[in-house]
């Protein structure tokens, strides 16, 4: 089943249509033309066919009500192009669209403004099509394109067609030229739409092709996340990091969710005379946890109280590593809250593992476990201690979650210490 959903965009709150199929292949962003809107019922049916192809479309007003009625406003392929880039921007944090290859396609001088969009979000902007177009309107981005973009005319449509080829001559990037014979600038006449869907679907099929994850930046990653959290809108929330690079992606997540953020400290405890060889983990909040590995422990003949024991010094380091980064703020109780617990990736997740252990001591209404990437093995184990798991990939291939991030820097306190002080019950 396809679904459907009413949305809004941008600063200007500009009403769209999002169609997801399931598994979908691509996304495909729809550029109206003049006068035109997310309602117009050519670029629906090339919507429609394009869902059952297997794509997810994005149909949406680049103008408001009353930017609409004003000629230079629809004309003005700036503003057309910048608010593309801004649905772009927007579908390229969402949780169902994200890893997704992305296409444009655009009707009239829609044809334009997705020409500037794919010049602006080049690395983005797997392929273009545009129907009955005037891509001359963007003539001075046109050697700059780098999508492969198909022209798709009219037979009857001279003006438009000579535009076209001339348009094409300044592409640098790999273009055809697609006439359909008899056809004028609408299409309208009979079977010359269905020739320009089953075009424009073939050169989808051709360019969009699955695309690597790879986040900006954790903050990305963060707001990624934060619109699915929305979605399952859980109640009276907190949100909880591990430190360091938990924090910038569960900063997104608290401001998204109006909910405190804390953070969770946990540090490994080494075996005896095998420090590297975790026999458990020392957690803070509302009070101390010690999480033992029974397994290692029996092996190395390690009581409960000698295991308290060890875990002394690793307090001791928690509490210096809380002071800097939260002062003396005291924990934020998760009794009866839905508790978010928020890293930015899971390797081994013998951590994650010890922070969920000891967070479920603490009486949450219910655990979320929300991380951007894990291996499937480790996350179907963490899976068994939260109440519900929200990843957003599972790549079979894991070497480091370092890999699926163009900026993964090495944080600092300072670093840390900022992006907490906008959460800070004293601010």
């Amino acid at each position: 089943m396809i679904e459907q959903s009413e949305i809004v965009l941008g600063r200007e709150a500009l009403p769209g249509l999002l169609a997801v199929p399931p598994e979908p292949r691509g996304l495909i962003l729809f550029a109206h033309g003049s006068g035109s809107s997310r309602m117009s019922p050519r670029n629906r049916l090339v919507a429609e066919a394009l869902n059952q192809a297997g794509y997810a479309t994005l149909l949406f007003d680049l103008l408001t009500g009353d930017e609409g009625r004003d000629r230079r406003k629809v004309f003005d392929i700036e503003l057309l192009g910048g608010r593309l880039v801004e649905a772009i921007d927007w579908a390229r944090e969402d949780d169902r669209l994200f890893a997704l290859p992305f296409g444009l396609f655009g009707a009239s001088t829609g044809a334009a403004a997705a020409i500037l969009a794919a010049v602006a979000r080049r690395s983005d902007i797997a392929a273009v099509v545009s129907r009955g177009g005037r891509p001359d309107l963007a003539s001075s981005s046109l050697g700059d394109l780098a999508a492969p973009t198909l022209f798709i005319v009219g037979g009857d449509d001279p003006e438009v067609l000579a535009l076209n080829h001339a348009a094409q001559r300044q592409c640098r990037a790999t273009t055809e030229l697609k006439i359909v014979p008899g056809a004028t600038h609408l299409f309208e006449e009979p079977g010359a739409l269905e020739q320009a869907i089953e075009a424009a679907t073939s050169w989808f099929d051709r360019h969009l092709r699955p695309r690597a994850i790879r986040f900006a930046d954790r903050a990305a990653a963060g707001r990624v996340l934060a619109r699915a959290l929305l979605r399952l809108a859980p109640e009276n929330p907190v949100v909880y990091a591990l430190p360091r690079g938990g924090v910038p992606v569960a900063a997104p997540i608290a401001r998204a969710l109006h909910a405190p953020l804390d953070l969770i400290l946990a540090r490994k405890i080494g075996a005896p005379g095998n420090p590297e060889l975790a026999l458990g983990a020392a957690v803070d909040g509302e009070s101390r946890d010690v999480v033992i590995n029974r397994d290692i422990a029996y092996a190395f003949d390690v009581s409960d109280r000698e295991a308290q024991r060890l875990a002394e010094r690793e307090f001791t380091e928690i509490e210096r590593r809380r002071r800097i980064y939260l002062g003396d703020a005291p924990p934020v109780s998760a009794r009866g809250r839905a508790a978010i617990l928020v890293d930015d990736g899971v390797a081994t997740g013998a951590t994650m593992e010890a922070a969920l252990r000891a967070l479920r001591r603490r009486e949450p209404q219910k655990i979320i476990l929300a991380v951007p990437v894990a291996p499937p093995d480790s996350l179907a184990r963490l899976a068994r201690l939260a109440d519900e798991t929200l990843c957003l990939a599972t790549p079979a291939n894991f070497f480091g979650v370092g890999e699926f991030y163009r900026n993964f820097h090495q944080l600092d306190d300072d670093e840390v210490v900022r992006a907490l002080a906008e959460f800070s019950p004293r601010r």
